[in-house]
């Protein structure tokens, strides 16, 4: 009897626990904390936070991740992380995105696609430093990526540049794009007077159901022929958002943001939870690249809103709230609605939101191209 009992501890988890398991699942109890009490991004945190304990599970005891063998199934979680791995799940997130956006503000005011082209040189400064301090072409791509704020396009080439990687990069992607409303204010307050942030910027003007119907329609050509690599991020965004525009099928516009979206964003979670065990995360390379994931994050924002006082000197009469500059960032529309918070501090009758989602809606196109970029450069 006792050799029994013996026999059954020997194989249950508690037998090949370790301290890197412990500590994983108190990241896990954290990422759920600021899901649940802070509100910060709770539909990503809680499926990331659950896939961070079924990893830290010892996996000797569970076979969730064991692959397929000879006429054995493999675990839950490798069929799971398929998506993950061959990058399906980052389009098909894009759909989601494309028939949730109004992409009237950029239409209405294009010339804040250069905000959104100015928030990427996070992205770009943040390759060379990273190739500088000793990572491959490919890892340094991958972690750059990263200065987006854009989850989906870090696990996209990510999935094709670092698979090795690919737990820690969406880890700190996800976790920037849930702390934008901690990280980005003191920056934007930084590189601005409160004059600055007090601007009024004039009112949009209405923008025509044909305009928006040809929009997606013209930027899936321009970009696909331009960076063809980045067709499967923008292509699948832009068909959501003619769903949405058309008029015609609106039944797959609710589908592909409500059922589609959510459903891929439990599995999207989990499975970027679950390559979080602790012999590959609590490592001196994984602290580096959560190092310079906000050293991106940080770098992007504070482009985007000197560029936007750069613009200024050339828009004496129709000049942007530089505040919106900092929504060039993918985070959408949480970047926006910082932009707006900010500015409603120092003038609470400022209401700048539609404005910042001009830029916000470029910069997810920018990071976009800008892995698009990476993936056709870097062989």
């Amino acid at each position: 009897m006792i050799d029994s009992i013996l026999a059954f501890l020997e194989h249950t988890g508690f037998a090949h626990l370790t301290w890197g398991n412990i500590i994983m699942f108190c990241v896990a109890f954290l990422l759920m904390y600021l899901a649940i009490k802070k509100r910060y991004e709770p539909f990503l945190l809680i499926p990331i936070s659950l896939g961070i304990i079924m990893a830290n599970i010892p996996p000797i005891a569970t076979n969730i991740f064991a692959s397929p063998s000879g006429s054995m199934p493999g675990g839950l979680m490798w069929y799971i992380q398929r998506g993950l791995y061959l990058g399906i799940y980052p389009p098909v997130i894009f759909l989601g995105i494309g028939a949730l956006t109004d992409f009237s503000p950029l239409i209405a005011n294009p010339k804040v696609l250069l905000l959104g082209a100015a928030a990427q040189f996070g992205i770009f400064s943040t390759f060379i430093i990273a190739s500088l301090m000793g990572f491959d072409l490919r890892h340094a791509a991958s972690i750059a990526i990263i200065g987006g704020a854009d989850g989906p396009t870090s696990i996209f080439i990510s999935s094709r540049f670092a698979p090795e990687l690919l737990g820690v990069i969406a880890i700190a992607a996800y976790s920037y794009m849930a702390l934008v409303p901690i990280i980005q204010p003191p920056i934007m307050r930084l590189f601005t007077t409160k004059r600055e942030r007090m601007m009024r910027m004039k009112q949009l003007r209405e923008v025509s159901k044909k305009e928006r119907m040809m929009f997606p329609i013209v930027v899936i050509l321009f970009c696909g022929l331009l960076v063809p690599q980045a067709l499967p991020l923008i292509s699948m965004m832009m068909i959501g958002n003619f769903f949405r525009e058309c008029g015609v099928v609106n039944r797959l516009a609710k589908t592909s943001s409500n059922a589609i979206l959510d459903t891929i964003n439990i599995f999207l979670g989990i499975s970027v939870g679950a390559t979080t065990r602790a012999e590959i995360f609590l490592t001196r390379q994984s602290l580096q690249i959560i190092f310079l994931g906000a050293v991106a994050f940080a770098f992007a924002t504070a482009s985007g809103v000197i560029f936007a006082k750069l613009m200024n000197l050339f828009l004496p009469n129709n000049k942007v709230n530089p505040l919106i500059g900092a929504a060039g960032v993918s985070a959408i529309p949480d970047s926006a609605r910082v932009s707006q918070m900010v500015a409603q501090r120092d003038d609470p009758s400022n209401f700048i939101l539609m404005h910042a989602m001009g830029p916000n809606v470029a910069g997810v196109i920018g990071s976009a191209l800008a892995a698009g970029i990476f993936l056709a450069m870097i062989k």
